[in-house]
C-alpha cells in the first residue's frame, strides 16, 4: 500500500469539545447581553408609577455643564396655618424633558400647581436630575 491514499480519520475528541464550547459561551454571551438590556430598560425606562402632585412652585431653572436641564422644586404642604402659609412642608424635585411644558413651569412661579409626572428607577443626564420627569402643568385653583 501506498502512502497516498487517504486514511479515514475519526474526528477527534478535542474537536467536538471545542464546538460545544464555543457554542456555550456563545448562548452565555446572548444571556449576558439581554439581561444587560433588561436592566437598562427597567432602570431608566421603565415607568415605576405616575401621579399628580400639587404644591407652591418655588424653583425652576435651567441648569448643567455639559447638556441642559430643566429642573423645579415644588413645596408640598401637608399643614397650613389660617394665613394660608404652610407650616409642615416637604420638597418634590423634579426634572422636564419637555421644552414646552419647561417653559409653561417658567411663568408659573410662586404660584399654586398641580403637575403630573411619570417617575423611573433611575435618572439618565440627557433627561435631569431626578427621577420624577414632569409632562403636564396646570395652575391650582
Amino acid at each position: 500500500m501506498s502512502n497516498d491514499t487517504p486514511v479515514n480519520e475519526k474526528p477527534s475528541r478535542w474537536g467536538g469539545l471545542l464546538k460545544k464550547t464555543k457554542k456555550t459561551f456563545r448562548l452565555i454571551l446572548i444571556a449576558l447581553i439581554v439581561l444587560f438590556c433588561s436592566f437598562i430598560y427597567f432602570k431608566y425606562f421603565f415607568t415605576y408609577s405616575e401621579g399628580y402632585r400639587a404644591g407652591l412652585l418655588q424653583k425652576f431653572s435651567h441648569k448643567g455643564n455639559f447638556v441642559k436641564t430643566y429642573e423645579g422644586e415644588l413645596i408640598l404642604s401637608s399643614v397650613s396655618s389660617n394665613a394660608n402659609v404652610a407650616l409642615a412642608s416637604e420638597k418634590f424635585y423634579f426634572s422636564v424633558p419637555s421644552k414646552r411644558v419647561a417653559l409653561k413651569l417658567d411663568t408659573l412661579q410662586g404660584l399654586n400647581v398641580i403637575v403630573h409626572y411619570t417617575q423611573k428607577h433611575g435618572h439618565v443626564f440627557w433627561r435631569g436630575e431626578s427621577e420624577y420627569l414632569v409632562d403636564s402643568v396646570r395652575v391650582r385653583k
